[in-house]
């Protein structure tokens, strides 16, 4: 007789799956268990939305689908967020969630819920294995659902009843899925692309996180060195090409986009963060050619129908680079070249000014540059040895263009879905994919890496409590709390004035602006002492010289360390969202 959890344990590690990532609770805790005994490592969460995002993450970083497991019922309605993430990321998760015993449902039995009709339209496959015998096939089908093709979040429902019998059933030997099924443009279409790009007089590559996921970098290094086409990184596709190579103008991206007339988008949905490839950010007769997985992305939006293919980025770049031959564009005296090293100096210029404002509390981009100038003092970008964690309105976008990257993998942010509250189950796992034993996740030179996460105020409050976690594992993860007092920016400059405002609305007496406003926060809440309870380091900074000291203190560190950097709320600062396409408040429909 086999224990039904034990069947579920040894399917996973048949496939190869070394992390779990979930929240334990009945009928699910065998499952963790049992998996804990054949030597997957289990980490355990406070809130199944933190695990499903982590599990997210650790898909991408490694290539391989992540695991999270939930109990049912309310279990799986939190853990849709990191589902949906998953989906509109293109990583690959495998959500295992228990459910009612298969005889009392529709009893109203405990935590029951239709989880198959509820997640068949939002995943790659849901499935209910009918028996034990079936159990390693259904989770087999799904982890290579979400593993091939285009990568996405696959689910299995799990009856109690399953979990907790046991069964007269025979071994099942599951195979891992170490290699996936590649494919390449036919050689016509990419003498095509290689012709158009030959007769462009501004061509431009873009890649994303789909490359960086695919494992091209190398192929892509190899064109753009060989080429000499200028390119642009979408905010997780830095490091494939390293931000120093001097073809790079991420920080001239507006005009690249309006001015390029050829461009090859590598691992790269043409979605809100790309201007979905239209007018007006871009030109109206730009030709944008896509190299995607998934047939139906191509000609969506501003992609050209007919240039555009189908096929593994890294094979694609590879058969691009031999047609292309020893061609290389000569454009550095173009208008289109000039126009981008102008634009690229001004906004430096800009960036630079900013960064010197020597003003207290700090602004962004003065916080920015001391913590940029002590990480890379302690770690040498070109090791790659820094992964960077960043999401918040202000906090992710500044800091995109503040950070460089030389290596790819190793900054992660809110993705295509721009979802808030990952941070910490990001950092958790780059922690797991990076510097567990035998990790399953490599950049640059390898070795050890310190995982740093900045957060917005905001952002860091919808999963905080993980630093728990993080404590209760060892892991030693840097958290910046870029503390502003508000959602975008803080409400009031000076603690009087919040404190007032917070009597009106306590009171009642609002009108007129004088209370608290919707994007409100505490006024310079003590966020360290989140790093402190959990039996961490917290620190709190005010000045460049204490950001120094905290900052390298941190790093040296061996346990979470939670740093709350006070700065300006910028109180008056317009609410303007550059990535969205929002209609302007004097515009008529």
């Amino acid at each position: 007789m086999v224990y039904g959890a034990k069947i579920i344990a040894q399917a996973l590690h048949d496939l190869g799956v070394k992390v779990i990532f979930g929240t334990p609770g009945l009928p699910c805790t065998d499952i963790a268990q049992e998996s804990i005994y054949l030597g997957i490592r289990f980490i355990s969460f406070r809130n199944e939305q933190a695990a499903a995002y982590a599990a997210t993450a650790y898909g991408y970083l490694t290539g391989k689908p992540g695991v999270c497991i939930s109990v049912g019922g309310p279990g799986v309605f939190h853990v849709i967020a990191g589902i949906h993430h998953a989906a509109g990321n293109s990583w690959p998760l495998l959500v295992l969630s228990g459910s009612s015993e298969t005889h009392n449902i529709g009893k109203a039995a405990f935590q029951e819920a239709d989880a198959i009709s509820l997640l068949t339209p939002h995943t790659k496959l849901a499935v209910r294995p009918p028996s034990a015998d079936l159990i390693p096939k259904f989770i087999n089908d799904a982890y290579r659902a979400a593993l091939f093709g285009r990568p996405g979040p696959a689910f299995v429902d799990l009856p109690a009843n399953l979990i907790l019998g046991h069964f007269d059933v025979e071994r099942q030997q599951l195979h891992p899925c170490n290699e996936i099924p590649r494919s390449v443009a036919p050689r016509n279409k990419i003498q095509d692309i290689v012709n158009t790009f030959k007769a462009a007089k501004a061509p431009l590559v873009v890649f994303g996180k789909g490359a960086a996921y695919g494992k091209a970098e190398n192929q892509i290094r190899r064109l753009i060195e060989r080429t000499g086409i200028p390119f642009v990184p979408t905010p997780m596709g830095k490091g494939i090409v390293p931000d120093s190579s001097p073809h790079n103008f991420s920080a001239a991206r507006s005009t690249a986009f309006k001015n390029a007339d050829v461009v090859l988008v590598l691992g790269a949905k043409l979605n809100w963060i790309l201007s979905f490839g239209l007018p007006p950010k871009w030109s109206p007769s730009v030709k944008v050619i896509q190299v995607d997985l998934n047939a139906d992305e191509l000609g969506k939006n501003g992609g050209h129908p007919t240039l555009s293919v189908v096929g593994d980025v890294g094979l694609v770049v590879d058969e691009l680079i031999a047609h292309f031959g020893d061609w290389k564009w000569h454009g550095r005296s173009t208008h289109f070249y000039r126009t981008l090293q102008a634009s690229q100096s001004k906004n430096k210029e800009k960036a630079a000014r900013k960064a010197a404002v020597s003003t207290l509390p700090m602004i962004y981009e003065k916080a920015y540059d001391v913590l940029k100038g002590t990480l890379d003092r302690l770690s040498d970008p070109k090791d790659g040895g820094i992964v960077y964690i960043s999401e918040g309105a202000n906090a992710m976008d500044i800091g995109r263009t503040v950070f460089t990257m030389e290596h790819p993998r190793i900054r992660l942010d809110a993705g295509s879905y721009a979802t808030m509250g990952v941070g910490m189950g990001y950092a958790i796992a780059s922690w797991a994919a990076y510097n567990f034993p035998q990790p399953e996740a490599q950049a640059g030179s390898g070795g050890r890496k310190k995982i740093v996460a900045i957060e917005g105020d905001s952002a860091f409050g919808f999963s905080a409590i993980e630093v728990e976690t993080m404590a209760r594992y060892g892991m030693d993860i840097v958290v910046f709390v870029m503390n502003n007092g508000g959602v975008y920016r803080g409400d009031s400059n000076t603690a009087e004035d919040w404190q007032e405002r917070q009597r009106n609305t306590v009171a009642g007496t609002t009108a007129e602006g004088k209370g608290l406003s919707a994007w409100a926060l505490g006024y310079q809440t003590a966020y360290e002492s989140i790093g402190e309870f959990a039996g961490g380091i917290g620190l709190v900074v005010r000045t460049p010289d204490e950001l120094r000291e905290a900052t390298e203190k941190a790093y040296y560190a061996r346990t979470p360390v939670v740093i709350n950097v006070i700065i300006d709320p910028q109180a008056d600062l317009p609410m303007d969202f550059s990535w969205l396409d929002m209609v302007k408040k004097d515009s008529k429909l």
